[in-house]
């Protein structure tokens, strides 16, 4: 996506408002200057230096006041309307395309491999994976997801295998079937319903969280659970259906559909 000439920038308005500071702070240092030297006349008693000093702090002061309001008048910025219609994600896109980040843009949400990015307008952050991050200057927040992607992933693909497996077991007593290394396919909305199952648990770990752990697991190339019993994600004709999939963005920004799981024993093992 290419911002527009006359779409907003979050970016120029922010560094025109940091030049605009570092001018309140030259101001700044210049009354600085001029009250060590009134300080000073008065520290020894130099009354020929003293009404002199105090003009130029005077002087001093008016143009660090001048400065400051014209900060402030600076900052006229539309943030509602900015985040409102979709200015802040495109100029994150575009800013991630400059230096050559992978950023993908999927159902309101951003991926960059291998963490999850949520925009949290009315609070003015966002939401990467569960960590909140007020640092919105487009420019800083790539390169933060930039040093996320150089880091390991904190996914632990062992025990995120194990607790799909523990649910599949629950699902399949629920239809009064038990594993018999035979691998019968339980979709995976039910098992994200019974994983979080508990109030508020789905709004801690939303669709696009289990699918992209799903799709970690799926390139950990780790399948086989502490009992022996292999995890497949077969395809269905639930994949036609786009109300009963899960989909992930892979790290190239391709989209892959997951449906179902089975568990089975491997071929020539007794269940």
């Amino acid at each position: 996506m290419v911002q527009s000439d006359s779409a907003p920038s979050l970016e120029d308005a922010l560094a025109r408002t940091e030049a605009d500071t570092d001018a309140v702070l030259k101001a700044t240092a210049t009354l600085t200057s001029a009250l060590k030297k009134l300080r000073a006349a008065a520290h020894v008693g130099n009354l020929r230096e003293m009404r002199p000093a105090m003009a130029a702090a005077e002087a001093a002061l008016t143009g660090v006041r001048q400065q400051f309001v014209s900060a402030v008048d600076g900052w006229d910025f539309d943030e509602e309307s900015y985040f409102a219609d979709g200015s802040f994600m495109r100029e994150l896109l575009e800013k991630a395309a400059s230096v050559r980040l992978r950023l993908f843009e999927r159902d309101e949400r951003l991926y960059s491999y291998p963490v999850l990015i949520r925009l949290l307008a009315s609070e003015r952050v966002v939401q990467i994976d569960r960590t909140r991050e007020r640092q919105l200057r487009p420019s800083v927040l790539v390169d933060h997801l930039r040093d996320l992607q150089r880091r390991p992933p904190r996914f632990r693909p062992e025990a995120f295998l194990e607790a799909l497996y523990a649910a599949y077991l629950i699902l399949e007593r629920q239809r009064g079937r038990q594993l018999a290394g035979l691998g019968s396919v339980e979709e995976l909305l039910r098992v994200y319903d019974l994983l979080t199952l508990l109030p508020g648990q789905a709004r801690e770990y939303s669709r696009q969280e289990f699918a992209r752990d799903l799709y970690l697991l799926d390139e950990s190339g780790i399948t086989t659970t502490r009992q022996g019993y292999v995890l497949s994600l077969p395809a269905s004709t639930g994949t036609r259906s786009a109300a009963r999939t899960l989909r992930a963005v892979a790290a190239d920004g391709r989209e892959k559909v997951y449906y179902g799981l089975a568990f089975a024993k491997p071929d020539g093992e007794d269940g």
